[in-house]
């Protein structure tokens, strides 16, 4: 005979829903288990892949060193203690002499980047927008769009050096003239890829069109746009030092460009290698966004 059965009619009645209550309480804490197993699995899985990724770059930067020692030469090849020597030296002394120091130069083409890119992906997430809103305008937009993508933003430079002359403002326009293409395309992928249901329940709820796109299908679709924003941020970065190569006066593009002229090779390193840290800078901010705009991500 069991216990519950000796128990008297009124207290098997006041036992039952403890009974369940313990269940759920039980089901809950594997939940948590299950969870809390499941994110340290994730920490691990990306400490190994930022490890992996460190130990790249070691071997990347001993292979340069011994390669390096065996030609011998500065000029053709530098070795990383002279690259760091000359990044260190130069980053606080100006290069030319009437030039600007690398800290400078690195924020003048941060600027360019940072302005023509918010303009070129507000532009270009509007443009989409619209074009997923409306099937004229996208019949109207896309074959326009089409013909510029496909054109590298290097091409327009003699073009803005006539209309606009050799100022900020080619560089930031030829910087956005990149980016928006990009970014048009990115967000009416995004867009197409909300389910219909959520725009149609905020349209029965009283939603204005206007409101649904900017409250709820945008937001639906921010991870994929904010991909789009890490791709057209490293063809930001293309386009700014070509142009910053061509016609400037100041940026890392410029730098590059004089220390190559001045065989000062390490020097050109040094300024890749500043390309390379505020990109992979930018890049991460991007991805904290992601993260933000995604939380599936953060489990």
């Amino acid at each position: 005979m069991s216990l519950w059965s000796t128990l008297p009619p009124d207290e098997q009645v006041l036992a039952e829903p403890a009974g369940d209550e313990a269940r759920a309480l039980a089901a809950d804490q594997d939940e948590r288990a299950d969870l809390a197993a499941y994110r340290r699995a994730r920490r691990r899985a990306r400490t190994r892949r930022l490890g992996t990724g460190a130990l790249g770059l070691a071997v990347l930067v001993v292979l340069w060193q011994l390669v390096a020692m065996l030609i011998s030469d500065p000029v053709f090849l530098p070795s990383v203690s002279q690259t760091v020597a000359s990044f260190a030296h130069y980053f606080v002394h100006p290069y030319p002499s009437q030039g600007k120091p690398l800290w400078y130069d690195a924020l003048t083409s941060l600027r360019r980047v940072l302005i023509g890119f918010a303009l070129g992906a507000v532009i270009g997430v509007a443009l989409g927008a619209a074009m997923s809103a409306s099937r004229i305008v996208r019949h109207a937009v896309d074959p326009v769009i089409e013909v510029l993508r496909p054109l590298p933003p290097l091409a327009f430079i003699p073009l803005f050096i006539i209309w606009l002359g050799i100022g900020e403002m080619p560089k930031e326009v030829l910087i956005m003239l990149g980016v928006i293409p990009v970014m048009a395309v990115t967000t009416v992928a995004a867009l197409d890829e909300v389910p219909d249901d959520l725009r149609l329940c905020a349209r029965t709820l009283g939603a204005s069109p206007r409101y649904t796109m900017l409250r709820v299908q945008i937001r639906s679709a921010l991870p994929g746009i904010l991909t789009g924003m890490r791709i057209s941020m490293a063809g930001a970065w293309t386009s700014i030092v070509a142009a910053e190569l061509i016609a400037a006066t100041s940026g890392l593009g410029y730098l590059i460009m004089q220390a190559g002229d001045y065989l000062n090779t390490a020097l050109v390193f040094s300024g890749i290698i500043s390309i390379a840290i505020l990109g992979l800078g930018l890049d991460a901010c991007l991805r904290g966004l992601l993260l933000l705009a995604d939380p599936s991500r953060r489990r």
